[in-house]
């Protein structure tokens, strides 16, 4: 008793807030026997009698305007759907195997598409729970006491299509504990069991259909749409799934729209002009019912913007004919997703052989034949006209429209939600009633078992079979169905006419062709910066341009939207909205990707600035090598043993080594030839200049000592004794050179004068190189010294001349060298190691061109002067000049035939002065 007062009460309550359902309806009900068929057209329901009862929803009408609950009648979404599950009711009662022995009955309403109304209609599903409800504690408001119509209590409920009709029936079902199963509802709240508890479905939520609009969205290279919902949780519930998938993907939103539960044609006006505002965002995403999408494309066509935006919706569209049925041109192009479905055929020839004559048991087949055929029977005139039924009309035809039957693209889903329903009965039934033998008995228990909601419920979400065609129908934890998905686009063939092409797959990831789709006059996707794929004319929705190679995006606002910022020539893109610079020594790639270790640059051997200095080089090593020859062969004659044999060959040992040390510095640096020429540029240098050093020496003491040469001879000026006094000087280079690789032992180091060069080079300084030569440059300037000290000795001891010569050359090459040297050091370093070996390979060829040369002349092409003088011999002036100073016997040390006399017959400017008597000057 308590449990129907609460039980009404609450029933008194819902009417209250909803404002739609009387309960006094069930007061004026009278109990009587039921037929086997009843109807009411002005009821919109459907009753047919059975053991056990399946109740269903469907949205045999539009919603209605202006307070009108109910609108046109509903051909596809309506009439096949309703006839689907009768066509899978038949298929039961005919069935051997399922439910064998049990008649199933419908108790079928209509939401007109409206989730009040529907909870209104719902109460006949309740009705029947409170069907012992002891009306003597109710009276009526006229006094008169309450009778109950006896109805028979559903098993469960099919239904309902729209997720919004579904949320709210549910609420209400599941006090009373009636299972539910829709066929479409797809809304990811009715996932939440905490509130939703007997509430199936054989779709998938809207997660998947989200999930799947944004690999679309992805695989079209689209990254900035709008979107449309309908109010409510179907819509609103729906598009925040998608936006959250979308932010995870990089994909923004421009606007997003929301169609209230009431509109006018100037709200969806207002929804077109809304979308166009973005003229960027060519892509929408639409989460709303058939309904509100055939009056946005009718808004749209009428507004000529049938190319400027392009629809992504969800199942609510499907491939259904009512959104695109008045204006195609406007859906032209859109892309739909629906449950993976296959059609049946069985169903085609069952809903094609239905007539006026053959189906009298729905309700609303009468009114369908009607509006299909733009005819009126029973004199009722319809929108259309009242041109007379003849009943012979049929529905393979075209219609009084022109369109032909197409199978409602979730009939599959209605059958398999019916047939769930009866395998879940059928398992509470051979688990509860297998012992009852009596069929009275048996029908008491079919009746009992399954009027407890709970374990129907149990066996709902247990069961698992082969679906109506041939797929797996089962259930999740939260009472889902399996997301699969097939995806279409609306498209004008060449014949003008307009269809569904099915033109891609969703089974846990994307499958979509998209060589299949056709675009109404789309800008072509051919742009380099948009990621390669098929020219097949897909619209661009982007906000901005991807940037370019080597530009930074500046993002502005909304993550999609950004201008782009060209990276400086020596920057990377660290990331796509980042310029960094590359680590030095390092340069962009083309694409500014990355950065890529610069080409190391040295002296290469075939560039003129590498084989100017190597031909003079090896001319002048072959001339040295020349004098080296003819001094060995001529080595006894008495030119050549008056040039100081020793001291030449040294001399020539040190030209050689000028020459030599081109090739080292010429070559790539490595530690072995940065360690010789460390030690070879200096100690080359420093052997000509202390041989010369020493030469002009002796020179000088022997022939500006005075009258004190008169009585001693000057020491240290035999062979032997000039070769120790060179290699002392020498000595001094070599310590300082071995000292300097102690301390800073040789090695390569990279140098970077600018961002473009890396330079491999040794690593001593140019300072450092400059300041090695420091011995060389005091050497140097002794030798001219004593060059300039013993210019004006007598002629035929004027070898002075050529070395004076030889140095003031050597010292000029030096100026222009370090001046050179010094003054390119941003220059390109293959000007400095040019110069330094051009300056070696020079002052080799003033020594040789000046102190060989004119010995080489008179030994190879004046051999008649290359003699030795009998005493009898003129002297000319100077030999007496020199006898003057020195007396008759002339230099002490020299005999005086050993000086040639100055005529034609003579050597003139040579000093023939024997080493052998230089060598007994020292010994006596």
């Amino acid at each position: 008793m308590k449990n129907c007062v609460k039980t009404l009460s609450l029933l008194f309550v819902i009417s209250l807030t909803e404002g739609s359902i009387n309960i006094g309806k069930l007061a004026n009900l009278e109990v009587q026997n039921e037929p086997q068929l009843r109807f009411s057209l002005e009821d919109k329901k459907m009753q047919v009698k059975g053991q056990i009862i399946f109740g269903g929803l469907f949205p045999m009408h539009e919603k209605g305007f202006l307070g009108i609950n109910c609108g046109s009648l509903k051909e596809e979404k309506g009439i096949q759907r309703l006839e689907a599950m009768m066509y899978a009711v038949d298929l039961i009662n005919r069935s051997p195997y399922l439910l064998p022995n049990t008649t199933v009955g419908v108790h079928i309403l209509d939401t007109c598409s409206r989730d009040t109304y529907a909870l209104d209609q719902s109460m006949d599903f309740i009705k029947s729970r409170i069907r012992n409800t002891d009306v003597e504690e109710f009276t009526c408001a006229n006094g008169i006491a309450p009778e109950l119509r006896s109805t028979q209590p559903v098993v469960g409920v099919i239904g309902a299509a729209s997720s919004q009709v579904s949320i709210m029936v549910a609420n209400v079902l599941r006090l009373f504990k009636i299972p539910q199963i829709s066929y479409a509802s797809t809304s990811d709240e009715l996932s939440d069991k905490s509130r939703f508890e007997y509430f199936s479905r054989v779709v998938a939520p809207d997660t998947y259909q989200a999930q799947v609009m944004v690999d679309i969205v992805k695989a079209l290279g689209w990254s900035y749409v709008s979107t449309v919902a309908d109010e409510g949780n179907y819509g609103e519930k729906g598009i925040a799934v998608f936006k959250d998938r979308a932010k995870k993907e990089s994909i923004c939103i421009a606007k997003g729209l929301i169609i209230p539960r009431e509109t006018t044609e100037k709200d969806f006006d207002k929804i077109i002009q809304g979308l166009l505002e973005f003229e960027n965002a060519k892509g929408v995403i639409m989460f709303i019912n058939e309904d509100n999408a055939k009056r946005l494309m009718k808004a749209k066509a009428k507004n000529n913007h049938t190319s400027d935006i392009f629809f992504i919706a969800s199942d609510a569209w499907g491939s259904k004919a009512v959104p695109v049925q008045d204006h195609p041109e406007a859906a032209e192009g859109a892309i739909t997703i629906l449950p993976k479905r296959q059609e049946l055929k069985d169903f085609d020839n069952y809903f094609l052989s239905r007539n006026l004559t053959n189906n009298k048991r729905n309700p609303w087949w009468r009114e369908f034949w009607m509006q299909h055929f733009h005819c009126s029977l029973d004199n009722i005139t319809i929108e259309h006209g009242n041109v007379p039924c003849t009943g012979e009309e049929d529905l393979k035809g075209e219609s009084a429209d022109g369109s032909v039957y197409r199978q409602e693209g979730l009939v599959q889903f209605v059958v398999d939600s019916v047939l769930t329903m009866a395998y879940s009965v059928e398992n509470l039934q051979q688990q509860k009633c297998t012992d009852k033998e009596d069929s009275e008995a048996l029908l008491q228990c079919y009746q009992e078992v399954t009027s407890n909601g709970k374990d129907v419920l149990e066996n709902i979400r247990n069961v698992s079979f082969t679906g109506s065609t041939g797929e797996d129908v089962k259930f999740d934890d939260n009472g889902d169905g399996l997301g699969r998905y097939n995806v279409f686009q609306y498209q004008k063939h060449s014949d003008g006419s307009y269809h569904y092409i099915h033109i891609g797959d969703w089974v846990d990831k994307l499958s979509i062709n998209l060589t299949q789709t056709k675009w109404p006059k789309a800008e072509v996707t051919n742009r380099s910066l948009i990621e390669p794929r098929p020219e097949v004319g897909i619209p661009i929705s982007v906000c901005s341009e991807p940037c370019g190679p080597g530009f930074a995006k500046s993002v502005k606002g909304d993550s999609c939207c950004w201008i782009c910022i060209k990276c400086l020539d020596y920057e990377y893109l660290k990331d796509a909205n980042t310029c960094h610079a590359c680590p030095t020594g390092t340069l962009p790639n083309s694409n500014k990707t990355t950065c890529l270790s610069m080409p190391v640059q040295y002296m290469q051997w075939g560039t003129a600035w590498a084989i100017i200095p190597m031909v003079f080089s090896g001319a002048g090593i072959i001339s040295t090598f020349a004098v080296i020859v003819v001094f060995w062969k001529y080595n006894k004659t008495p030119i050549i043993k008056a040039s100081g044999r020793e001291l030449c060959y040294t001399l020539l040992m040190g030209v050689l080594m000028c020459y030599s040390m081109t090739f080292v510095m010429v070559s790539k640096p490595t530690v072995m030839t940065c360690c010789i020429k460390r030690i070879g540029i200096g100690l080359s240098l420093s052997i000509c200049y202390a041989s010369i050093f020493t030469k002009t020496n002796r020179i000088s003491r022997i022939f500006n000592r005075g009258l004190r040469g008169m009585t001693k001879r000057p020491s240290c000026t035999s062979p032997q004794s000039q070769l120790g006094i060179c290699s002392s000087l020498v000595s001094v280079q070599i310590i300082g050179v071995v000292a300097w690789i102690l301390f800073h032992w040789p090695q390569t180091i990279l140098i970077y004068p600018d961002r473009i060069n890396v330079i491999l080079r040794c690593g001593a300084s140019d300072m450092a190189q400059v300041l090695s030569l420091t011995y060389n440059t005091v050497l140097i300037a002794l030798c001219t010294a004593y060059a300039f000290k013993t210019r004006k000795i007598p002629e035929n001891f004027n070898e002075a001349k050529w070395i004076a010569f030889s140095m003031y050359s050597t010292c000029i090459v030096w100026c222009a060298f370090v001046a050179i040297f010094f003054g390119t050091s941003s220059a390109d370093f293959r000007i400095r190691i040019t110069t330094l070996s051009m300056c070696t390979c020079i002052n080799a060829t003033v020594i040789l061109g000046c102190l060989f040369a004119p010995k080489m002349y008179i030994v190879c092409f004046q051999p008649q002067k290359n003699i030795r003088q009998n005493n009898s011999t003129m002297l000319g002036s100077s030999s007496m000049r020199a006898r003057s100073l020195f007396g008759k016997a002339g230099p002490p040390g020299i005999n005086p035939g050993d000086i040639t006399s100055p005529s034609t017959s003579t050597v003139t400017d040579i000093t023939l002065i024997s080493d052998d008597q230089l060598a007994s000057s020292d010994t006596e």
